[in-house]
Formats: C-alpha cells, sequence, structure tokens
C-alpha cells in the first residue's frame, strides 16, 4: 500500500510492504510502490538520505523489505532552473555600475515565473548585465527590486551589485520611491482627486484575481487625480494619475476598480462597457479604440529615488508608448465642456 502526500517543501511519499515483498530490495520495492519515480531516481533519493524507516534512514539501496515495514520518501520540491541570458531588445533610460533603468514595453514578463519560464526581463537583463548579474538578490530574480505587471509599460529600476540592492529594497520598503502612473479608465471619479485606501489581499471568489478586503489584507494607499476627461455631459473615460503609497500586487487596477473605475482594456479587472451609439466619426472612432485596447492602460511615467552610492536623487520620466498614446488621442475626439 502507497500514497502520497505533497506540501510547499515538496512530496512526501509512504509505502507499506505487503506480504509478497518480503525480501526486495529497497530500490525495486519503491520503485513497485511508486512506477512515477524511475529506478534511478529513487536511488538517488535513497543515497541523498531521504528514505526513512520508523525514523531511521535507510541509505542501502540493497536493503531487503519485511512485510509490515512502513517507508517514507522526502521527494524535495524541484528547483526552479536558472534564469539564462537572452538578447532581447531592452530601452535604457539611464545605466551606471550600480543600477539600470529601464522602459518596460508592455508585453514583458519582469521575471520567470509559471507560465513565464523565459524571454523575460531578467532574462535580457542577464544578457545585457553580463554573469556578474547571476545572483544579486536572489538566483531566480537577479537584481529584481519591483516589478510591474506584464501588460502595464513604463518605467523599472534594477540592481547590478548587492549594495544597490540593499539600498533600493530599503526604499521601497519605506515607501520613499516617487512612483507616478497614468491610467485610462472607464467614467470619471466624481471627485477630482482623492485617497484611496483599502486592504489588499486574494479575493474569496476568484484566488487569480486581487481585492480589496474589510479584512486580512495588506495596507494599501494610493493617491490618484483627474487629469482629463473624455465625452460630455456624462464622461466616457478619464485620464488619471496615480502614485503609490504602498506597493502591492495589482494595486492600482484593484483601488481603481473599488472606486467603480476599472482600466480600460484590464482582461482582470475591468468591466466590458457598452459605448453609446456614436453620432459623429470621432464619436465612432474613440469609441472603437476603447473597445478594442488590447491590454490594461497603464503606463509607470514617473520613478523617483536616492541613489546607492551618489547620494543624491534621480528622477526619470517616460513617454507614453504609441498605443497608449493613440488610445488618448481618439479619446480626445470625444466632446468635452
Amino acid at each position: 500500500m502507497s500514497d502520497t502526500k505533497s506540501s510547499v517543501d515538496g512530496t512526501h511519499l509512504r509505502a507499506q510492504a505487503a506480504a509478497e515483498d518480503a525480501g526486495l530490495r529497497l530500490d525495486r520495492f519503491l520503485a513497485k510502490s511508486f512506477p512515477e519515480f524511475s529506478r534511478s531516481r529513487l536511488e538517488g533519493l535513497i543515497d541523498a538520505g531521504a528514505v526513512t524507516l520508523d525514523a531511521a534512514t535507510i541509505e542501502d539501496a540493497n536493503h531487503r523489505v519485511k512485510p509490515g515495514e512502513a517507508y517514507r520518501v522526502d521527494v524535495p520540491a524541484p528547483k526552479p532552473p536558472r534564469p539564462q541570458a537572452q538578447d532581447i531588445p531592452l530601452k535604457i533610460v539611464y545605466e551606471d555600475k550600480d543600477l539600470i533603468v529601464i522602459d518596460k514595453q508592455a508585453g514583458l514578463v519582469v521575471h520567470p515565473a509559471a507560465g513565464n519560464p523565459d524571454g523575460t526581463l531578467v532574462n535580457a537583463l542577464i544578457a545585457y548585465c553580463g554573469p556578474g548579474l547571476a545572483g544579486i538578490g536572489g538566483e531566480a530574480r537577479p537584481g529584481i527590486v519591483h516589478r510591474l505587471d506584464k501588460d502595464t509599460s513604463g518605467l523599472l529600476v534594477a540592481a547590478k551589485n548587492e549594495r544597490a540592492m540593499k539600498s533600493l529594497a530599503k526604499q521601497f520598503a519605506n515607501h520613499t520611491i516617487e512612483r507616478a502612473y497614468h491610467a485610462v479608465v472607464w467614467g470619471a471619479p466624481r471627485a477630482g482627486e482623492g485617497r484611496i485606501e483599502g486592504e489588499i489581499g486574494r479575493s474569496p471568489f476568484d484566488r487569480k484575481r486581487m481585492a480589496v478586503l474589510r479584512g486580512g489584507g495588506k495596507e494599501a494607499r494610493t493617491r490618484y487625480r483627474v487629469l482629463e476627461t473624455f465625452g460630455h455631459p456624462r464622461p466616457f473615460a478619464s485620464l488619471v494619475e496615480c502614485r503609490l503609497e504602498t506597493g502591492r500586487t495589482h494595486q492600482i487596477r484593484v483601488h481603481l476598480t473599488h472606486l467603480g473605475h476599472p482600466l480600460i482594456g484590464d482582461p482582470a479587472y475591468g468591466r466590458a462597457r457598452i459605448a453609446p451609439r456614436p453620432k459623429t466619426e470621432a464619436e465612432a472612432v474613440a469609441f472603437a479604440a476603447a473597445s478594442a485596447f488590447p491590454r490594461q492602460a497603464l503606463h509607470a511615467w514617473l520613478l523617483g529615488f536616492q541613489h546607492p552610492s551618489l547620494h543624491k536623487t534621480l528622477r526619470f520620466e517616460a513617454p507614453w508608448p504609441d498605443d497608449f498614446s493613440a488610445l488618448v488621442k481618439a479619446l480626445q475626439g470625444l466632446k468635452s465642456p
């Protein structure tokens, strides 16, 4: 009889020898009990001391099994492969011996993860910065201090040595980094500016999404200001600037949705809006542009921080990418007051 139990640390296998198993070599018994593992893999686990009998480690593959004995095999969780260098074009805004600032294009994942094992910003940075970047802050995410969602464009800073990594990480933890985003949202907030506060955590209804929770989440604060509205008398959409006081997963997307004005094009949090019947060609263009926008309309346009070794504040701005600019231009064709 055998069973398998998994945990975040790996897999725990258990097998109890029956009468017909008497005298079998341990490796053969385990191969019989767990056919999903190769015999060589099981032999390696035995050699590594991962097989126990009544809490005693059995490291001899030739050990003979007796009926009734219960064996446990602890299979460690697989280590993620070390990211490899890949020649992916980068738009570099600033670089020195300590750090590099990138204007990330929409569609580029920041670091390898499930579903995106390569083709990421990390792979590009390793290729551009050289092998010295590997291991800075960890093998899986070398140099990465913060991240932007795959389909969010804009500014991101990465560390090139441990000193810079620690300094930047501390600034992010202390919320002293200046970060501002431009977002195009459905409708327009009633208040021209304000502060959104609400704990953010996993949605109890969809674990792939985040949500504002009444309790049990992480404190999150976003300041917003409406820069321009599109459409009159009732705004069809608006351009909003958001500044982060904290940095939670999907924070701007979740907070603006909570406010009732999700990002145009957001596949996870946006809600499709039915555009009114266009009365002019400009309205038809604007409504079509908003409805067809293929990603969340979010761009990290401003990034400021204290340089780790120069001891001065650096501040960078990134212009809108073409798709974002085209969306705003199309919406500006709507009549406004």
